[in-house]
């Protein structure tokens, strides 16, 4: 190599000098300094975004490659952000709950009973005095929605039924459901009843007390009840606790159980004398038979001892049964799973109530959900859920006192009810006497809803025969 291609360092070379020198062309990024790669070569897998992104900013002297004011881990973060979506069941918003009485229509009324704030509405029947006392009929009429429903199920049909019947017509929300308030009850049975434990505002007991004080309300001494679906059963139940209050039942698909077999009582009653007459003439002729006869009544008596005990047995393991459940119930677990039911059940189970689902619009569906925007609603329904299982089985079945029933009974359902059978609402007007049966064509679970017009039709129908109402035109508020 020839002296003038030598390259022979000074103290003023690029070098030594403190001026940072590259050979490579400019348009190649900037190198790091050794004193940024020392640590770099050291533990690179420890150095962080952070401050791999300060060197390079240090070296490159300009924050050219990033917005004003914002450093590389704010970008970096707001390029993996989501937007926030709100949590929504059924298509209610859940993220701003509200107390029921700020969800409350105009004509929402509130009538507190033991501590509930109960959302009802009241619809009179706006004819004058005279054309009143010519209908004959003045009773007033109270509406029980079924599971799930509120009052707005009733909207369609209170006015013309306060025209039928001359008088007021009430709708109220049961506990757990509607913009009837929310209450916790921690009772140790789960069911109210006596002095000791309050009255459990999700119980049967509850709702009947609750029907009976409306009655009082509207300064009446019997009412109709008309009920729906599981609204049937606090009508029913209503009147074996005061049948005098109750002048007549109209249960429109009535989720109540009807039974299968009706015994024939002469039958059975021939049955039992004739045997007691054979044991009569055996014990006298044979004595044998009477020492057999009393080393049987010694054996039914250990029996029944055995029996007693067992029974003890099974009321403490009902016990066990009722605080294991109670503590499932009331957890976080159900609530967050009852959520889940609601929000992809929700809609389904109100479009196959009707048997035309294209009649389900969004005006039905904000009725049926609206509930669903108040404070509390998965906790009650929680609450009703575990104060009806454990009233089933501390009371015997209704259907063994349906023949007891002495008021008039009209029965109505849809011939395409999905959740409660045409079949068993006929069973059931069998059970009970003197009951009137109607069919609805063309009908699902609403009949009150879906088919107003039919629906008025065969109210109207049972209100003349029984009461003795006028013929005339008294639909013309369902048009």
């Amino acid at each position: 190599m020839s002296p003038e291609k030598m390259f022979i360092p000074t103290p003023h070379s690029p070098l030594l000098s403190p001026k940072p020198y590259s050979p490579n062309p400019p348009s190649s990024p900037p190198l790091l300094p050794p004193t940024i790669l020392i640590p770099f070569l050291r533990s690179p897998p420890r150095m962080s975004l952070r401050f791999i992104c300060k060197a390079a900013a240090s070296v490159s002297g300009s924050g050219a490659e990033y917005p004003v004011g914002q450093s590389a881990e704010q970008l970096a973060g707001e390029s993996h952000a989501k937007p926030k979506m709100r949590r929504k069941v059924a298509g209610a918003d859940q993220e701003e709950l509200l107390e029921p009485e700020a969800l409350a229509d105009p004509d929402s009324c509130f009538y507190e009973f033991n501590g509930v704030k109960i959302h009802h509405k009241v619809c009179h029947h706006g004819a004058k005095e005279e054309e009143a006392d010519a209908g004959k009929i003045g009773l007033p009429l109270i509406l029980l929605h079924g599971f799930g429903a509120s009052v707005f199920s009733w909207d369609r049909v209170m006015k013309p039924l306060a025209r039928v019947v001359g008088s007021k017509v009430l709708a109220f929300d049961r506990p757990a459901f509607g913009l009837t308030s929310r209450l916790s009850y921690f009772g140790q049975s789960g069911i109210g009843g006596g002095d000791a434990t309050p009255l459990n505002p999700y119980s049967m007991a509850f709702s009947v007390l609750a029907t009976l004080s409306f009655i009082d309300l509207l300064g009446a001494q019997k009412a109709i009840l008309m009920g729906h679906s599981a609204g049937c059963l606090v009508a029913v139940n209503t009147y074996f606790e005061a049948p005098e209050r109750v002048a007549a039942l109209i249960l429109v698909a009535p989720a109540i159980v009807a039974p299968f077999l009706m015994r024939k009582e002469n039958q059975v009653d021939k049955g039992e004398k004739r045997k007691d007459e054979n044991s009569n003439l055996d014990s006298r002729e044979n004595p044998f038979v009477r020492i057999w006869s009393a080393f049987c009544q010694l054996c039914m008596n250990l029996v029944g001892l055995a029996l007693k005990m067992v029974k003890r047995m099974r009321d403490m393991v009902k016990t066990l049964y009722a605080r294991a459940l109670s503590a499932v119930l009331r957890s976080t677990f159900a609530v967050m799973l009852i959520r889940m039911i609601i929000d992809k059940f929700g809609i389904v189970a109100i479009r196959n109530a009707w048997f035309d689902a294209n009649q389900v619009n969004d005006h039905v569906l904000q009725g049926y959900t609206k509930p669903l925007r108040a404070k509390g609603w998965e906790t009650a329904l929680l609450e009703y859920t575990l104060a009806m299982i454990l009233d089933s089985g501390s009371k015997p079945p209704i259907s063994k006192r349906l023949s007891e029933i002495l008021c008039p009974v009209l029965i109505v359902t849809g011939d395409t009810d999905r959740l409660v059978p045409s079949w068993n609402a006929e069973r059931l007007s069998r059970a009970i006497p003197n009951s009137t049966f109607e069919v609805i064509k063309n009908c699902g679970h609403l009949p009150h809803e879906e088919k107003v017009d039919e629906f008025l039709s065969v109210v109207e129908r049972f209100l003349q025969r029984v009461f003795g109402v006028r013929n005339e035109e008294l639909f013309e508020a369902a048009a």
